[in-house]
Parts: C-alpha cells; structure tokens; sequence
C-alpha cells in the first residue's frame, strides 16, 4: 500500500462521510482510479435516489464508466470505503477492475445496522430454499434469445 493508495482511500472515506452528513444516504463513499487520476466517484444515495442500487460503489462505477466511456473499467483500482455487500461485489467483478482496498469491514458495517450477512446466506442456498421464491417459467423461451446471441454476429461481447 502506497501514500496514494492511502489518499485515494480517505478519499473514499470523505465521500462516506459528506453524503451521510447530507442525509443522501447511508455512510459509504467509492472512488475509481486509473493511472493516478480519479475516474469516477459516488457516495450512497439509495435515500435520496429511492434508488436500492444507488450504493457507493454502484454509483462510483456508473461515474467512472460514463467519464471513459465505456462499460469495462480494465487498469482501474476501486477504493471503497467498506467491505462491498454482494449486490457491489458482483457489480465489480462484472465492471472488471485491477483490483478492490477497502476501509471498514463487513463486521463493522453490521455493528452500526447494515447487516449483508443474510444476502452472503441467502446466496449459498438452491434457490427452492432462499427466503425469496424463485420459480424458473418460460426457460425455452429465454433459450431462443440466447441461441440468438450465440448467433448475432455484429454483437459487443462482455
């Protein structure tokens, strides 16, 4: 870990901070940097958005992949200021980053309320045990749209 890294990193921290200090949401901050430079950034504004994607890490991606346009960040560095929950988690191995530091953990965020454990849970079960029905309809249906995409020869690939 570097003096950058850790600037980066309050950075993060910062963001946390004034946007709960502006009640845009809960206390997390994200900042996306590629090459030394900042790219992107968020706080939580799931309340001030109605949005529950709206999570630091969300945002900060969606902010860094508008300013390089385009939907892969390859050589950026994610500095969250907590342990990401499982919705930012899958969110960033999808948006493809060098690499993830955060600040608090998932123990810390679930001593002052945000609980993600039960999501980690939830996640590990078959989906005929997850607390959410999940019930599988029309899967031949959605078989020929992806047979399509196999086939769709002017697709972007992710």
């Amino acid at each position: 870990m570097t003096e950058l890294d850790k600037q980066f990193m309050m950075r993060a921290v910062d963001l946390a901070r004034s946007g709960m200090e502006a009640n845009a949401g809960g206390p997390f901050g994200c900042v996306v940097v590629k090459d030394g430079t900042v790219v992107g950034e968020g706080n939580n504004q799931v309340t001030s958005t109605n949005d529950p994607t709206a999570h630091a890490e969300v945002v900060a991606i969606r902010n860094a992949c508008a300013n390089l346009g385009t939907f892969q960040l390859d050589g950026c560095t994610i500095y969250t200021s907590c342990e990401p929950c499982p919705m930012c988690l899958g969110a960033i191995y999808w948006s493809r980053p060098s690499g993830i530091f955060f600040a608090g953990t998932q123990a810390d965020a679930a001593a002052v309320g945000f609980d993600d454990e039960h999501f980690y849970r939830e996640l590990a079960k078959p989906n005929e045990e997850r607390q959410l029905p999940m019930v599988n309809l029309l899967r031949e249906e959605a078989q020929k749209v992806f047979a399509a995409w196999a086939e769709k020869a002017d697709k972007t690939e992710y």
